[in-house]
């Protein structure tokens, strides 16, 4: 099993779903971030005073999913979601040892 930590922006999300969806990863965690990478933020002028916002709105959904699913799932984020420009995001890849459903005590891949 692998863990997949997607950061994008927050206007893929409905794209990012449909993908998870079609491969029929249905369960995953959304979470609301902020944060930065080469982009380093915005620079804004107000009234003659300039502001670095260098934390930006992101959106960050967990997944984990069979080992066999990681290559074509990587695949449609990079074809689907990149618009060429800073600020498209980050895919982590993690191992998972195991997993537990809580309500049935179901173990391994029968848990996710």
């Amino acid at each position: 099993m692998k863990k997949l930590e997607i950061i994008t922006r927050p206007d893929k999300l409905e794209t990012l779903k449909e993908i998870l969806d079609a491969r029929s990863c249905t369960g995953m965690t959304i979470l609301s971030v902020m944060g930065c990478g080469r982009q380093r933020g915005n620079v804004h002028e107000i009234k003659g005073m300039t502001f670095n916002i260098n934390l930006l709105p992101k959106i960050m959904v967990n997944a984990v999913i069979p080992d066999e699913l990681l290559e074509p799932l990587l695949i449609d984020i990079r074809e689907q979601l990149a618009t060429g420009q800073v600020g498209d995001g980050k895919v982590f890849v993690s191992d998972i040892q195991d997993a537990m459903r809580i309500r049935t005590g179901e173990r391994g891949s029968k848990a996710i």
